[in-house]
Order: structure tokens, then sequence, then C-alpha cells
């Protein structure tokens, strides 16, 4: 896997700057009613501060990621909301309660159909699971209603990569680094749509992704992830060397020395 765990992470999927303007009222009106009462910050309840929704304050506790006090707060909240349905099974996800989350992922699609993010996101249990060829045809119903998403495509990739398809996965990431630069950096905020990047080939998928970024021409970032395959294990200099992606990368100093350089495999 990835970094050795089960990695995941939020895309961009809520409205970030209410959370933290949010945050900010939280925090004033803790100072406010510690400096009247003379309670510490840590004795004040998130509650009880005015003009915060229930989901507002459960997105809140999301982002500082006490999962189990976010669910609290989600199932005080309309329970009919697909929205709040799908945060609540991202937060039994982070919480590794799988059949939780996934449950809550089917009745926010059966709420709303079209529910791009909750299909993903079912992709994403399948997936966790090993059920790839389930966890593509998520990913390709939700990409249906959401052909834009660049997250969903890279999910969609990381899908094929698993299945060894990895032709395709290279093709699905450049069409997902095509919609967003940065798809492949983003690396936790909060939302409502998961990224699944727990692979068993680290070495291999850090060389993928050094193509693709070498494709677009990004050719620091890719000199960074084969920086990052060569110390992972990779050993085939050769598709390196031979990969008409790197072939403006050869007269790098950088790329040279990398590649006269023989790696310790960390």
């Amino acid at each position: 896997m990835l970094f050795g765990v089960s990695h995941r992470t939020l895309a961009f999927g809520l409205a970030l700057a209410s959370v933290v303007a949010a945050q900010d009222v939280v925090s004033k009106f803790t100072e406010t009613r510690s400096a009247v009462s003379g309670q510490t910050a840590s004795a004040v309840n998130t509650p009880t501060v005015p003009n915060i929704s229930l989901e507002m304050r459960a997105d809140i506790m999301m982002a500082r990621k006490m999962y189990r006090e976010a669910l609290d707060f989600y199932k005080q909240a309309p329970q009919d909301s697909p929205v709040i349905l799908n945060k609540m099974g991202i937060a039994h996800h982070q919480l590794a309660e799988l059949h939780l989350a996934k449950r809550c992922y089917e009745q926010a699609a059966k709420a709303k159909p079209d529910y791009a993010e909750a299909i993903n996101n079912i992709g994403t249990i399948y997936y966790a699971q090993k059920s790839y060829r389930r966890a593509i045809a998520s990913y390709k119903k939700a990409l249906d209603y959401n052909p834009s998403s660049a997250s969903m495509l890279m999910n969609l990739g990381t899908a094929y990569f698993a299945r060894k398809n990895y032709d395709l996965a290279f093709a699905t990431y450049q069409e997902a680094l095509k919609l967003d630069p940065e798809v492949f950096e983003h690396r936790g905020t909060n939302g409502t749509l998961l990224q699944e990047r727990s692979v068993e080939e680290r070495a291999k998928f850090h060389f993928y992704l050094a193509r693709t970024y070498a494709k677009a021409g990004a050719n620091d970032r890719a000199l960074m992830y084969l920086r990052k395959a060569l110390e992972e294990g990779f050993k085939e200099k050769d598709k390196i060397m031979g990969g008409p992606e790197f072939a403006a990368m050869r007269e790098m100093d950088e790329f040279k020395v990398l590649m006269a350089t023989e790696q310790k495999v960390l």
C-alpha cells in the first residue's frame, strides 16, 4: 500500500471557507465567554455557540479529525439529507467502519440517484475490499454524472492500476491531470468525496505518476516522483531512459545525476 498504510484524502467538496469561518466564531465565542465567566477554553462546549448549524458543527469536528464527535452532530441533523448521509459515511470510513460507511453512501445515493460523490465513495469501499471491478463500475457511474471531476478520474485510474491495467491507468491519470494539475497533490482537506491512494506496487505507482507529469511537461514533479520510484525499488531504468515522456528531461542536470546514482532502497 502507498506509504505502507491505506491512505485516503478528501477532495474539495465542502465550502472550506465556511468551516474556517465557523471555527473562528467558535474561538471568538470561547474567548469572550471565558473572559466573562472565568472558564477555560476547554470548558466551553461548541454546541452552545449561536448561529452554527449542526452540520457545520459536525464539519468542524471532521476538520479536527474528531470523527466520533462529528457523527454525534450529524445524527442530530435531518437524516433525509443525502449530503448529511454521505458525510456520515465519510466519518465511518475514516474510522474504518466500512460496512456502516457503505450503508450511508448507499442511502445517500438512493435519496439522490445522481449524487456522484456518494457513488464515487461506494467505489472506494469496493476498492478497499479489493473488489476492483466493482470499484471501476462505481467510478464510471459517478463520472457519468460528473465527467469533469479530476478526483474521480484519479480514483478510476488507481483502480485500473490495481488491476495491473497500467496503460489505461496512465491514460486516465493524464485526463485527471488536465482537469486539475494539483489532483495528485491534495493531501487531506475537508470534503464530500474520497480519493483512494492505497496501492501495493508503490514504486511502479510513482513511476507512472512521473510519466504522467513528464507527459504534461511538469518536469520538476516528474523528477520528484522518479526519485521516489527509485528509492522504493523501481529497477527498470530502461523504461525511464527510453520512455518518450522523459525525452525533454534527459538534458537536465538533476535527471543525469539521478540516473547515474545508485539509489538506496528505503
